[in-house]
C-alpha cells in the first residue's frame, strides 16, 4: 500500500504506521462542561494548571466553577512560566506531588499544558529529570505506566498541545529547547472552545496561526514513513513516523483554513474567523502527532533558548522571549526553499493551499513558491523580518547551528538528510527576507 509514489518504500525501511488519535470535544461553551467530564474520568481532588495572565480570566473561571458543581475539590496552580523551562516544570511537578491530586485540568496555551504533562509524569513517576527527556540531550526513558486523567483546555490554537504527546521546555543549562515525547502524557481529553481566542492580541493570532501551517507543511514534508529505519519491535515505532496518508488529509486540510483565514483573522477577525482557526490547529495536531516535525521546528529551538532581548507585543513583559510560533516561522521561508527539490510537489501542493495562484508554475519551483507566499502572509499580519527582526545578526550563526544540530530527532525527520554546514546556510538564509 503507498498512496502515492512519495511513500515507495526504501530497503529496510518501515512498513507500517500507527494511529495515535487524541480524543477531542470541540464546540463554544464546551469549557461549561469540564465539571462532566472531569467526574467520568474519576477526578475528584483536581489541579487545574494556566499561568498569572490566563489565571485572571473568565476561562480558568468557567473552569473552576463547573468542576465545583460536580462536587469535586478544584486547586488553582498559576505559576506556570510562559515559554516553560526545565526550573519550571520542576516546580509544577513537586506542586502536584505535594497536592496529592487525582486529576489534572490545564487551561491556557501550549506552556501550561505542557508543563501540566510534566508535572503530571514527574509526581506519578518520580525520576533524574533527564531520565525522559529525548535523547541525546536525555535518557529518552519510557514512561513506565499510565498517567493521572488530565484534561487540556487550550487557550491558544498553535501548539495543538491537546492532540499530542510532547512536553517541550527550555533546557536553561544548554540554553536550548527540547522536550518529553510519549504517548502515555498525552491529554485524555481535548476541549476546544474557539470562543476563548477572542482574547488574544493580533500578533499572538499570526504566531499561532503560522505555528499551525508550520506543523501541517512540516508534516506532509517530512520524510515518508517508509523511509524511516523499521523499529525493532512494535513498542520502539517513534510518534513521529514521517509522513503517513492520515497525517496528510488533516494537515492539507488544516493549511486550506489558516491559508483562507489568517490574514481577517489577525487583521479583522470575525467569529468565523475564530472557528476556523481552532479547528486548523486541532488538525494540525492530530497530524503532526503523528507524522512529526522536522527543520524549521528543530532550529526554532535555538531561536528561543539564545534569546536575547526581544520583547513581542501581547506577550509577558517580564523577561526577554521569542514566542513559539514566531521563532518557527522565521525559518520556514529559508528552510522550504531548501528542501523544495527533495519533495517538490508536496511543496507546491502546500503553496496551493496556502492560497498562493499556480496559474504558470512549475511543479519543481514547489519550495520557492512556498517560501514566497509564506513571506507574502507573513509581512500582511506583522510577524517580524526573519531572524534579525528577533534580535540576531550574523555573528549569531555559529550558536544557533549548534544549539540547533544537537535536535536529532527533528532533524532526522526531515525529506532530505542536512549536514551542519548546511543547516548554517538556512539560518544564514533566514537572517533578513525582505
Amino acid at each position: 500500500m503507498s498512496f502515492s509514489s512519495y511513500f515507495t518504500h526504501k530497503s529496510g525501511g518501515d512498513r507500517i504506521f500507527a494511529v495515535e488519535a487524541p480524543k477531542i470535544k470541540f464546540g463554544r461553551d464546551s469549557l461549561l462542561e469540564i465539571g462532566d467530564d472531569a467526574k467520568v474520568l474519576g477526578m475528584t481532588r483536581v489541579a487545574v494548571f494556566t499561568d498569572q495572565r490566563v489565571g485572571q480570566m473568565e476561562h480558568v473561571a468557567k473552569v473552576v466553577e463547573s468542576l465545583k458543581s460536580q462536587g469535586l475539590d478544584a486547586v488553582v496552580y498559576d505559576q506556570v512560566a510562559v515559554e516553560p523551562t526545565d526550573v519550571s516544570f520542576k516546580s509544577g511537578a513537586e506542586f502536584a506531588q505535594d497536592g496529592k491530586f487525582d486529576g489534572f485540568v490545564s487551561v491556557g496555551g501550549g506552556s501550561v499544558m505542557d508543563t501540566c504533562k510534566a508535572s503530571n509524569l514527574y509526581s506519578c513517576y518520580p525520576a533524574d529529570f533527564l531520565d525522559y527527556v529525548n535523547a541525546p540531550i536525555g535518557k529518552a526513558i519510557p514512561v513506565p505506566g499510565e498517567l493521572k486523567p488530565h484534561i487540556a483546555c487550550p487557550t491558544t490554537f498553535g501548539t495543538a498541545s491537546e492532540c499530542t504527546g510532547i512536553a517541550i521546555f527550555d533546557l536553561l543549562e544548554m540554553e536550548s529547547k527540547t522536550g518529553i515525547v510519549s504517548p502515555r502524557i498525552r491529554p485524555n481529553l481535548g476541549v476546544l472552545d474557539p470562543s476563548v481566542l477572542s482574547s488574544l492580541p493580533p500578533l499572538v493570532r499570526a504566531a499561532n496561526g503560522f505555528d499551525v501551517f508550520s506543523h501541517a507543511c512540516e508534516s506532509i514534508t517530512a520524510r515518508p514513513y517508509t523511509h524511516r529505519p523499521a523499529p525493532e519491535s512494535s513498542q520502539k515505532r517513534p510518534l513521529s513516523q514521517g509522513a503517513n496518508p492520515y497525517s496528510d488529509l488533516a494537515c492539507l486540510e488544516a493549511i486550506k483554513l489558516i491559508g483562507t483565514h489568517i490574514e481577517q483573522a489577525v487583521n479583522d477577525p470575525v467569529e468565523e474567523s475564530y472557528d476556523a482557526l481552532m479547528f486548523a490547529g486541532m488538525l494540525a495536531g492530530i497530524g503532526f502527532g503523528n507524522a512529526g516535525c522536522h527543520l524549521p521546528h528543530g532550529m526554532s529551538y535555538a531561536v528561543a533558548g539564545l534569546v536575547k532581548d526581544y520583547a513581542p507585543e501581547g506577550w509577558p513583559t517580564d523577561h526577554s522571549m521569542v514566542p513559539h510560533g514566531i521563532s518557527v516561522i522565521v525559518n520556514s521561508p529559508a528552510v522550504f526553499r531548501k528542501t523544495g527539490p527533495a519533495c517538490a510537489e508536496r511543496h507546491w501542493k502546500a503553496a496551493a493551499a496556502m492560497g498562493a495562484d499556480l496559474t504558470d508554475t512549475k511543479v519543481e519551483d514547489g519550495g520557492d513558491i512556498l517560501a514566497d507566499q509564506i513571506l507574502g502572509m507573513m509581512r500582511e499580519t506583522g510577524i517580524p523580518n526573519g531572524l534579525s527582526g528577533v534580535g540576531y545578526s550574523m555573528d549569531d550563526l555559529d550558536a544557533l547551528t549548534d544549539r540547533s544540530y544537537a535536535q536529532k530527532r527533528l532533524i532526522d525527520n526531515g525529506p532530505m538528510p542536512i549536514s551542519r554546514d548546511e543547516l548554517k546556510e538556512m539560518f544564514r538564509d533566514a537572517m533578513s527576507y525582505w
